[in-house]
Parts: C-alpha cells; structure tokens; sequence
C-alpha cells in the first residue's frame, strides 16, 4: 500500500487539481506530506560546521592503538589473571629475580620450560602456562613503570618467544580447540553466549595477534635478528609448511565455520583481526602494492607511471560540505521556458551572472548547493525502499539526526587551483572509438582496430590522435587478458605457462574452491556489525566474545558495556573493510581474473547494497562518534589503578575530533565500492537502481579529501544515467568531479551522449566475464590427467621404468602391502583376458 506522506507515492505526483501546480499566487503549491519531508530533512540534515579532519591514510592505525582494540573493555580483569598465572609459575623455576632482571640466555630457558608444560593432557593446566605465556606477549606490565615500557617489552617479548617455537606450538593448539566439537555442541545447548565459552580460544589468538602485529611493526632501530626472524615468520605464514595449509585459510574456515552456526562461541572479532593482519603481514600494504606495481609495469615493458596516487591523494584539500538550507540565491525557481523564450537579449546577462557566479564559487565547491529538489527527495524516498524491499539483506533504519552547528561558516579568501591533480588518461580503446567514428564521418568505412592509419582524414583529426597517444595508458590488465586470450587461442603452440609461486598466488589457489563461502561470511558479518541494521533473530550473533556472563545491573555498567559493544562492532567493520580491499587489490596485481573472480562473488552476495545501507545514515556522527573508554585501553589500564567510573568518565571518551577507526572504514568501503563498479556498466546501474546519489552526496559533508575523492568518483561514473535535471541542480557537484577526479579524454560522463549512456544487455556483459573467469581458472588450475592435450606413452619399459615419489613410510610397509594388495587377492586369468 503507497504511503501518501511520501513523495512520488501517488500516481498524480502530489499535483494539486488545477494540474498546473499553482496555488494561485504564482508560485507551486507543494503538498503537505512532501513539505513534511522536506522540512524533517532540513531538521535531521542541517549544515554542520564540520572543521577539515586532518586524517592521514594507511594501513593500520598507530601500534598502541591496533594493540587495544585486540581486547574488549569486558576482558579487562584477565589481565589480572593472565599476570597471577605468570608469577605463580615464574616463582617455581625462578627464585627471587624478575623477569626483566633476567640475562637473555635465562629467559629463553624459562620460555623452553614453559612450553614443555604446555603438553599436558588437563585442561586447566594448559590454560594457566597459555595466560603466562600471554602476560610475557603483553609486555610484563607489572614490572613497567609507562606506556612506553610496555610496548618496548611486548614486543622484545615476542621475537624472543617466536625464536623459542612458540608460534608453532600455539598453532598445534589451536587446531585442537578448533576441532574440539564437544564445545561448540555445549555452546549450542546455552541460551545465550557469553565470554567465558571462549576463553581457551580468545588467550591463543591473543597471543597469535600480538607476535603477528609486534613482529610485522617494522623500525630502523631493529637488531639484525629481529629483522631476519621477520623475513622468516613472513615466509611460514605465506607459504604451506609441513604439508599444512597457509594460516589465512585456517582462520577463513573458522570465519566460515563461525557463519554457519557449528561454533558460536567464536572469538570472531580476534579472528576477523588477525586474519587482516595475518594478510597485510604476507602480501604487503598499500605502499608495498605502489612497490610492486611499479616493479611489475617495468616487468612487462610498459612506460612508469606518471605519478605516485597515494601522494596525490595526500596533498589534496578538502571541500566545503552540502547546505541543504537556505540557500536563498538558489532556491528560487527560473521563470517557465514561454517566458525566457521572449528574452533574446537576456541571455548575455544570464551567461555573465553565471560566470561571476562561478568564480565566487570556485574554491567552496559545496559551500551554496542547491536544496534538494523535489527529483531528489523522491530518488531518496524510492532509493530506501528499493534497498530495503528488494533484498532481503537489508534492512531500513531512520536517519540519525546530527548535533547542531557550533559555529557559521567562516569566510576566507577565494583562492584558484594551479591545475588538476591527475594527469588524463586514455585506453586504446577510446582511440580506436574516436577513430571509427571519424572514419564514418569523413570517409564512409572503418578500418578496425587500425590506429596508425590517418589517410583522408583532416588535419585536426590526425592532431586529435596524436594528443589522444601522448596520454595513452596500458595497464598491467589489459596486457594480462590479453595474454590469456592468446593462450586460450593457441595453447599448444604456447607451452603451459609459467606460474611464480608468490605468496597472493598460493593464497588463491587455497581459497579457489571455497571463496564464495568466504565472501558470503564476511559480508554476513558485516551486515550484523553495520549501525544500520536491526537485530533480527536469525542473524549472527558477533558478540559472543564481548558480552560478561552475568548482564549488567546498574546504569553505569549497562552504558559501559553499551559503549564496548559499539566498539565491538566497529572494529569487526573496520577489519573486514581493510582485509577485503587489501585481497581485492593484490590479486588485482597479480592476475585481473582472479580479481575479478573476487569481485563477481562479492557483488553476487549483494555487497554494493549492503555498502549503500551502510552509508544511509549520518555518516558525519558515525565518523565523530566517541565509543571509547580511554582508561580502559591497553596498555594504559595495564599501568594505573583503575579509577571508580562515572557517568562523565564514560561521556567524556578522547578528545579527538574524529574517530580515526570509522573514518579508515568509511574510506576502505567506499575504495571497495569503487573496485566493484569500475568499468562494469551492470553495476554501475545498480548504483543508479539503489538510488545511491543522494546518499553518497550526503558523505560530502565529511571535510575530508580522500573521502570526498572516492564519493565523487562514484558520483561520476553515473551521472550520465541520472539525467538532465539532476546534472542541472548539482553543477557544485560537477565542478567537484571535475576539479577532483581523473578525466578521461573523450570520456563524455558530464552530457550523457556516450555510448554507454546507451541501453546495455548488463545481463549478457556479467556473463562473458564469468565464462572468462572460469575458463582462466579451468586452464591454469584444473589439471585433469586425461585431457586431449596431454601425451600419451606406449612404450611398456619407460612406462614401468618411471619413478614415483612415494611416501617415506612406505618402504617400511611395503611386504605388509604386498601381501594384503597382491598375494592375498585371488586373480582369475582366463576371465581376465576373456575381457580383454
């Protein structure tokens, strides 16, 4: 049933009956359920004073801050336990000395001892050594006097304990607990999951994070040795040791096996944390990928490239926000066309108002947009129902409303950019475009994918051209899909081809078969943990690892544990944000299919919509928002005596004017959205079928570039579907993509007349893009002996004169495998050779 209170709900349009749209003074008569909306719009979107965040990229937060959010608030008393375990083991084997008074070589006896009282069968006992061995990971903070103290011994503490084996035997245990079913089945049975159901599980990851953040921290102060264990510990995690699988895939069966309801009592946000640090640690970051970008075009002969991206991004500057409010200039509606039809000489006027007005708005690109028109109100409307009707995946939640501005605008200086800061770029795609249709025009035929021939065309052609190869950019893509269509063309003449085994290429070749798995439980993830979504009985319980065992009873212990869950929850999207962004550039790099086998699966699972709900709220509180307790953070509440909590404490959070995690989680999400939709006309639609612009226009108020960067790229690859009108009514939005984003020569997204603008079979496009991702697969992954391809040899003596690799304890077992194989099988020769 249609909702009369929401714009474009009726067939009429809310006209009213005259059907002209006046009221009869001369204006339009707007009808009362739209008036509501707009005017609780004004009220939950105001214009905010938001100051310019000064936000630095990259790829994790500082060391102390990725240390504390590996524990919730309600974790903290087991840093008293893990340290009384420590001492009641230390003070058998070590009489009256600490441990930071020890000698190296006094440590590592103590660590060895240590271990070998891990292997015991009780329970209990393996968990009282495994909180030890956690305190000496966490820094020994009662024998610390700072911060600073702490995070210098925990991380001498972990190189000390990754070159006693520690890792190796902590990985052992882990696979027990894993596989230990009589837990996950006594779990089930509960009501409720509470902390104390993974306790084993959260000290061993724990203690896993805390070597893999420490030891992956690199510093130029570092000994020889710790950066030699670093190489060393990287190569075990990327590659397959002792015939085990790499430890990625280990952690993405427990997400896997989390999402299927066999294990609720999974610390899921501890594995979710090291799982992305466990890939940052073997693929690289985001300056190791610039690195190897770099080292793969100069690889394959093709030409550097013509700036360092992240640089750019760093030296942008960020724009004024949208004010949906008041803009008296620009709210007035222009006179009917009949009108202006009659005023020839008024059109000078107007382009001289015009340009002035340009000027004055050319530094605050936001500063006076216009207020939303009724087009965009009814795209907002249709948009949260489209979200939230067609897939089940989501679900609508109301917009909260900002805090009021502090402060008005302050005037500045209008001040003119130098130049764009992108140098354009140009496919040979779009050249071989503008050639055929230069050819159509002056000659009447084409000449294919020809771009060397220039005969009868006129002379500003041949200089279109030229200009179109000085800024002609090949990707490391397009020579890659090239490559694979000529070894699917000809793969006998070719040979196989050869494969390096790098760590992003031993990665995928261990998630192949089960990737849409893991995509789907990440996405499921993180649509619990999004801030839009309601809590609904079947979804996933992600706070098994947060929650005490016995609830809250006073105010101030329910708004404590309120803000830890909240916290909970954001760090879960901030590591799933950055662990599928880093997986989805890396094998980019690596090869373009299994990227874009990465992104099929993602976009399969509804991620573009899940990122657009994500976004459909007040992106400017989610990103200020203070769910933090800073007394309670490690390693600061490691070092002082927990003062009594109040309610001022709990309000008061840090005095940061952002919260550096969302921020980070906004950007990856949007970076995602980006890889997702680039090029692909399909998804890009469904950006325009979700009604996304409106809602990515509101995360401009966010005065940081990189984000308003990757907003108005988005922006940008869809105004050519959105309409006249709604380029008409966003020119600052426009000028923004203009001055901000890459051009494309010849890239018509600002007037619509593209051929992609076109009707497209979007359908058929995804198709041709799975086949070639399955043929890539099927040739370089799929290996069948059988096939028509592979020589055959009948000659008798080489056939019996191969070796095989058999196993060691074969040899060994040998005459006990003759006998029960060979002799104790009766064999009827005559029957036998009747069938041959």
């Amino acid at each position: 049933m249609e909702d009369p209170t929401v714009p474009g709900a009726s067939g009429s349009g809310g006209l009213p009956a005259n059907g002209n749209g006046n009221n009869g003074k001369g204006k339009p008569a707007v009808p009362k359920g739209r008036e509501a909306f707009r005017s609780q719009r004004r009220e939950s979107e105001g214009s905010v004073d938001c100051p310019t965040l000064e936000f630095e990229y990259g790829d994790a937060d500082g060391h102390a801050a990725e240390l504390s959010e590996l524990y919730s608030y309600t974790e903290n008393p087991e840093f008293t336990t893990n340290k009384r375990c420590f001492e009641e083991d230390f003070k058998t084997q070590v009489q009256g000395k600490e441990w930071l008074e020890l000698e190296e070589d006094a440590q590592k006896t103590y660590v060895m001892g240590l271990l070998d009282r891990l292997e015991v069968v009780s329970r209990e006992q393996r968990l009282k050594v495994s909180r030890a061995v956690l305190y000496l990971a966490q820094g020994t903070f009662g024998e610390c006097d700072s911060e600073v103290d702490v995070l210098h011994w925990s991380r001498y503490n972990c190189f000390l304990l990754y070159q006693m084996g520690t890792f190796s035997i902590f990985l052992e245990l882990l696979h027990m607990e894993i596989d230990n079913s009589q837990a996950g089945s006594s779990t089930l049975r509960k009501p409720a999951v509470s902390i104390a159901d993974s306790t084993e599980l959260r000290v061993l990851l724990s203690v896993m994070y805390l070597m893999v953040e420490n030891i992956r921290l690199e510093r130029e102060i570092d000994p020889c040795g710790w950066r030699t264990a670093r190489e060393t510990f990287r190569t075990e995690l990327s590659f397959s040791m002792h015939n085990e699988e790499p430890f990625a895939l280990l952690l993405f069966s427990m997400v896997t096996k989390f999402c299927s309801g066999l294990a609720p009592h999974f610390p899921i946000k501890k594995v979710l944390l090291l799982l992305w640090k466990v890939v940052m640690f073997t693929l690289g970051g985001f300056e190791h990928l610039q690195a190897l970008k770099i080292q793969k075009r100069a690889e394959l002969g093709l030409p550097p490239l013509a700036e360092d991206s992240i640089q750019v991004v760093k030296s942008m500057r960020a724009a004024s926000p949208p004010s949906y409010t008041l803009d008296l200039g620009e709210s007035q509606l222009a006179p009917p066309p009949s009108k202006l039809r009659g005023r020839r000489g008024s059109r000078r006027q107007l382009l001289t108002k015009q340009d002035s007005l340009d000027i004055y708005n050319e530094r605050d690109l936001f500063k006076t947009e216009e207020p939303a028109t009724e087009e965009e109100e009814d795209s907002t409307g249709d948009g949260e129902r489209t979200l939230d009707g067609e897939l089940d995946l989501l679900e609508q939640d109301p917009l909260v409303p900002p805090p009021p501005s502090q402060a008005p605008l302050s005037s500045e200086r209008v001040t003119f950019p130098k130049g764009l800061p992108w140098a354009p770029k140009v496919r040979q795609k779009d050249i071989e475009h503008f050639l055929e249709m230069s050819r159509n025009k002056f000659i009447g035929f084409t000449l294919g994918q020809d771009t060397d021939t220039l005969v009868g065309l006129p002379r500003p052609i041949h200089e279109s051209v030229k200009t179109l190869k000085q800024h002609k950019y090949i990707s490391i893509a397009d020579v890659q899909i090239k490559n694979e269509e000529e070894l699917e063309k000809c793969p006998m003449s070719l040979g196989e081809e050869v494969v390096p085994e790098t760590p992003c290429e031993i990665l995928y070749q261990g998630m192949l078969y089960s990737l849409p798995q893991y995509m789907i439980a990440l996405l499921k993830i993180l649509l619990a943990a999004a801030p839009t979504s309601k809590a609904k009985t079947d979804s996933i319980n992600i706070l098994a690892d947060v929650l005490p065992e016995e609830m809250p009873v006073t105010v101030l212990q329910s708004m404590k544990l309120g803000i830890d869950v909240n916290r909970h929850k954001e760090i879960i999207v901030k590591s799933i944000s950055s662990l599928l962004l880093l997986l989805l550039k890396h094998f980019k790099l690596n090869h373009i299919y299994q990227f874009e086998y990465v992104s099929q699966h993602l976009v399969f699972a509804n991620c573009i919509p899940l990122i657009l709900k994500f976004f459909n709220q007040n992106i400017l509180s989610y990103i200020t928002a203070k769910n933090s307790i800073s007394v309670l953070d490690y390693p600061c509440c490691t070092i002082q005596d927990l003062p009594e909590l109040t309610t001022e404490s709990l309000e008061a959070g840090d005095n940061n004017q952002f919260c550096w995690r969302n921020l980070f989680s906004c950007i990856n999400l949007l970076r995602l959205l980006n890889k997702l939709t680039k090029w692909k006309h399909s998804r890009t639609m469904m950006l325009v079928v979700f009604k996304s612009a409106p809602i990515l226009k509101r995360a401009l108020k966010v005065k940081q570039a990189m984000l308003q960067l990757y907003v108005l790229k988005l922006l940008k690859i869809q105004t050519k579907y959105l309409g006249r009108q709604w380029r008409k009514s966003n020119m600052k939005t426009m000028s923004a993509i203009y001055q901000k984003v890459r051009h494309r020569m010849n890239d018509d997204w600002a007037y619509g007349n593209d051929i992609d603008a076109r009707p497209w079979d979007f359908q058929a496009e995804e198709c041709t893009l799975r086949a070639n991702i399955e043929a890539f697969n099927s040739r370089r992954y799929d290996k069948p002996q059988d096939s028509e391809f592979s020589p055959v040899d009948n000659c008798l003596q080489s056939v019996l004169g191969q070796r095989l690799d058999l196993p060691e304890d074969f040899h060994y077992s040998y005459e006990l495998w003759l006998e029960r194989e060979v002799f104790s099988q009766p064999i009827c020769w005559e029957e036998l050779l009747q069938n041959h």
